[in-house]
């Protein structure tokens, strides 16, 4: 059976362990009632397994050499349910229009904060979202307050979904072997509908605020703020902190005072 070229291009690494595959395959256990779409398959080691629970299994994939190793060696797998696309660049609300769906994949590691972000685009139609990406970028999202691996996007992320580091996975699985480990997580949307404030203030506030992260708080964010602007106790307490040590609802809180702010100009 002739294997595909991985694509260094592409951030192609193929996950050679079945076992592996199964214990990510059933991160997703629990939502075998929505429909599930896998991103970038490649030869098929995740899709396998997914299949067995989840026979309408949809996939997205941008390599065409891909998607013909695939209609022709995995028949399985339903040549109506292989997408040619750019997941990047879909419209997931086109994807089984009215229903929630569940993502998981092996990520490329080259894009996958992209492919997150993408995903937080869709927070009201992606219910859960599991996978494998770098293990730096995994633990990331995981990351909670008060740690140095949280960001950007881990604030972000854990304002809409549950987000939980599964376990870790050898670099020698994978063909070719990449440099780094690899790390599984899923994602499950939790009961948020509204944070309390303006979504585009909230993430202004979290980009300015870890864009000088070796700053605290009162020299980062004052580029939003007034100068010699009054503030209550509460944020007061905050402006010492450094915005790796802050929670989701402490960033909403800023986000309520810079608008507040604003507003009495």
């Amino acid at each position: 059976m002739k294997r595909v070229r991985p694509k260094k291009s592409l951030g192609q690494h193929f996950l050679k362990d079945e076992e592996i595959a199964r214990r990510i395959a059933s991160s997703i256990d629990n939502f075998v009632d929505l429909p599930v779409v896998e991103v970038g398959p490649g030869m098929g080691v995740l899709t396998r397994p997914l299949l067995e629970k989840h026979p309408n299994l949809t996939v997205i994939e941008i390599d065409t050499e891909s998607v013909d190793w695939l209609k022709e060696n995995l028949k399985s797998l339903s040549p109506e349910n292989i997408i040619e696309n750019d997941f990047l660049e879909m419209n997931l609300d086109d994807l089984f229009p009215g229903q929630k769906i569940t993502i998981i994949g092996n990520y490329p590691y080259n894009i996958s904060s992209q492919i997150f972000f993408h995903v937080l685009d869709f927070k009201d139609k992606v219910e859960c979202c599991a996978g494998m990406l770098q293990k730096e970028v995994a633990e990331r999202l995981a990351a909670k307050e008060g740690t140095k691996a949280r960001g950007i996007l881990s604030v972000l992320l854990q304002a809409w979904y549950d987000v939980e580091y599964l376990f870790t996975v050898d670099e020698t699985v994978f063909d070719p072997v990449p440099k780094v480990k690899s790390g599984v997580i899923r994602m499950v949307r939790n009961k948020v509908t509204n944070l309390g404030c303006d979504e585009k203030t909230f993430k202004n506030v979290i980009k300015t605020t870890f864009s000088q992260r070796r700053k605290t708080l009162r020299n980062s964010i004052k580029s939003l703020l007034p100068p010699n602007t009054t503030l209550d106790d509460e944020t007061e307490k905050l402006m010492s902190l450094r915005p790796e040590q802050l929670t989701v609802q402490q960033f909403v809180h800023l986000a309520n005072i810079v608008d507040s702010v604003r507003k009495q100009i």
